[in-house]
């Protein structure tokens, strides 16, 4: 493998580019973008911004490319960039009208890219056409997507000007500020071609000379990771900014973006080369195991049901073919072994490691002390023959949560919370590592922190992580069988220096902190339920994902509906409440706990594990535009579990919302039905 690659032709691409097209500006306006798709070319003030319509902020990547979108995993893409963005009370971009209209670069505004790591949102605008990409901010992997494909990313509005009077941009307008590797990924024209001259010895990779220092939990382990000299792995010390490659201990994928993996390895690499080391290697079908259940007869007649089932097919034979794990579908009942992030943290990932998955959700495992962070599909097939992945060291941000929370205000709590600060509102926290500590932290269990820890994707973050400690030792000694002493040797030393540095610390009371929502349209509008002003009647409620969908998340819906039956009430007729397991090892659990029974007889939907709903794929979706959901999932952008209203919340509010059929806080005191709305 390796041989044939030295013998590759690899070149750069020219030192300047001219971009000859028009530019779509995507406005809060639904009739503006009408007028561009229709051919109008919309004035832009570079000189005096404020006198430009409002550019879309907050564009997720279920905007760029919906779910069901991301079932093809080819240049059909180009079809489809932008059909999900919704701007007014619609979505005015229709298959097709990006690649009809001649567009090479799309502008917006802040934090563009956010959401799921989908390597197929940059991939289907450069299909459609686009070349550059301009936002006043651009989420981590998403712009890492854009290079690593040859997609350009800025954020100097003045490009536009250079675009439209067809001046040649220096090269350097995209590399300017970027660290060397980047700016060699971007000159090479993406992640592949760098590799290859990597490879043969053509690209300069900067040593890392950091001197001891004192260094944060997440800088150590990415010390003990970093590839140096003739392939050795490990250093003295990072600091933020060092850059290199970092040898992986654990790379896993699902079927949502395997198969367009695949493609590109046996496209570049060839049909039968061998990746490198399969034992680190896990594939998951964990996405799609319901789609059949909820896919509308529009999308059924678009072939979407027989596309989801060739991206199944096509990992199962990749996986064959390279003798790769694949964690897949039930054979004697509907549903999967279980979602990727919930087998990965009860089965593999341990202190200290350094893993990555093919989901912004990957930081999950954080919660067991190691560096977990999501990549895209370009860094997942070029992991597979390096085993390594490229980084540049983050800073972190310290989150301290003092104090003892409530009894009814669990970790989702604090991350709606956070997620509500202007800090973060404003995406300061984009590409750092979320560091959460203090005495309401440590009070967690591992799965309330893997909840912390897994939205720190919706922060922005490069990954979350806790360090280390007793509960962790526990955790692995129950659910992985190992003695105390091999359990307490792994966490030894993983912990943040005293002195360390700290890009911000944000300090919380969790006393001040009563059970939260977010209401509809994105995780960061976050408020008190008792500060709804009026009732909020629900039709769905949903408890499930890999947020809510652990051990302890099935503890907390057990507590709600076990008490409401002991009050001789059950979920509300009103409301249809779904309880989706995130694993068969929690489905297990359940089962000996007595839970099964008591979701019954409460009147839950118990479903198997899937993501299902959280990806718009199984039970629990919503079907009109005016249906309330309350989720224990962890995004509610516009379209991603349907087309309906989602307000997300805890475990807690959404069981105690279920039985009462308009959303309310959980009395665990008993003393009154419901504090919320309805006060």
């Amino acid at each position: 493998m390796i041989t044939s690659l030295l013998h590759r032709t690899v070149t750069k691409r020219p030192d300047r580019v001219r971009l000859q097209g028009r530019i779509l500006f995507l406005t809060e306006d639904p009739e503006l973008i009408r007028r561009q798709l229709a051919g109008e070319d919309l004035p832009w003030d570079t000189q005096h911004p404020e006198r430009n319509p409002k550019l879309r902020d907050d564009i997720s990547t279920d905007e760029i490319t919906p779910s069901h979108i991301c079932f093809f995993f080819d240049e059909t893409l180009g079809e489809f960039p932008y059909t999900g963005l919704k701007c007014g009370s619609g979505t005015p971009i229709k298959r097709g009208d990006v690649k009809r209209g001649g567009f090479v670069c799309c502008v917006s505004g802040k934090r563009r890219g956010k959401g799921s790591s989908r390597e197929q949102s940059p991939y289907a605008e450069m299909a459609a056409g686009i070349h550059l990409v301009i936002a006043e901010n651009i989420e981590r992997i998403y712009k890492q997507n854009c290079q690593n494909l040859g997609l350009l990313a800025a954020t100097d509005f003045s490009l536009i000007d250079k675009i439209r009077n067809g001046q040649e941009i220096d090269l350097r307008e995209f590399t300017e500020g970027e660290d060397e590797i980047t700016r060699q990924v971007i000159e090479y024209g993406g992640l592949f071609p760098f590799n290859v001259a990597r490879l043969q010895g053509k690209v300069f990779l900067p040593p890392i000379a950091t001197k001891k220092r004192p260094m944060t939990i997440a800088e150590k382990i990415f010390a003990r990771h970093m590839v140096h000299g003739a392939n050795h792995v490990g250093v003295d010390a990072v600091k933020p900014g060092d850059t290199g490659f970092a040898r992986t201990d654990l790379r896993f994928s699902h079927e949502y973006v395997t198969p367009m993996a695949a493609i590109f390895y046996e496209r570049y690499l060839g049909k039968d080369e061998p990746v490198n080391d399969a034992s680190s290697i896990l594939f998951f079908r964990d996405h799609l195991t319901f789609l059949d259940e909820v896919l509308s007869e529009e999308k059924r007649k678009m072939g979407l049901l027989d596309l989801a089932t060739q991206l199944k097919l096509k990992q199962e034979d990749f996986a064959k073919s390279r003798g790769i794990k694949l964690h897949g579908e039930l054979r004697d009942r509907k549903g999967s072994e279980g979602i990727c992030h919930s087998i990965v943290t009860e089965s593999y990932a341990l202190p200290g490691q350094l893993v990555v998955g093919s989901d912004s959700h990957t930081p999950h495992a954080g919660a067991m002390g190691c560096v977990a962070f999501g990549i895209g599909t370009t860094d997942v097939f070029n992991s597979w023959f390096t085993k390594d992945v490229r980084v540049k060291v983050p800073e972190s941000v310290r989150v301290v949560i003092r104090g003892k929370r409530r009894e009814n205000v669990t970790a989702k709590d604090f991350m709606l919370k956070l997620l509500s600060l202007e800090y973060i509102r404003h995406g300061k926290a984009l590409a750092k590592v979320i560091e959460y500590c203090g005495e309401a932290i440590e009070a967690l269990g591992v799965d309330e922190r893997a909840t912390m820890t897994n939205m720190a994707a919706e922060i922005g973050g490069f990954t979350g992580i806790v360090a280390p400690d007793q509960k962790v030792v526990e955790f692995l000694m129950e659910r992985r069988g190992m003695t105390w002493n091999d359990a307490q040797t792994l966490i030894e030393g993983l912990h943040s220096d005293p002195d360390a540095h700290y890009a911000h610390v944000i300090e919380l009371d969790a006393n001040d902190i009563y059970p939260m929502v977010a209401t509809p349209g994105d995780p960061g509008n976050g408020r008190f339920v008792r500060e709804l002003n009026t009732p909020v009647p629900v039709e769905i409620a949903y408890g499930g994902t890999c947020t809510a969908g652990k051990n302890e998340d099935m503890d907390m819906y057990a507590e709600v509906l076990n008490a409401a039956l002991k009050q001789g009430r059950r979920v509300a007729e009103s409301c249809r409440f779904y309880i989706q397991f995130g694993s068969q090892e929690t489905r297990e659990y359940c089962s000996r706990k007595g839970y099964l029974e008591i979701f019954e007889k409460a009147g839950a939907h118990v479903i198997e594990p899937s993501c299902g709903a959280c990806i718009n794929a199984g039970p629990g979706v919503s079907t009109r535009p005016d249906q309330v959901v309350i989720s224990a999932q962890n995004r509610n952008f516009p379209g991603r579990s349907g087309p309906g209203l989602m307000y997300l919340a805890s475990p807690l509010t959404v069981a105690a919302s279920a039985v009462a059929g308009y959303i309310v806080e959980y009395e665990p005191t008993g003393q009154r039905d419901a504090v919320g709305a309805a006060r």
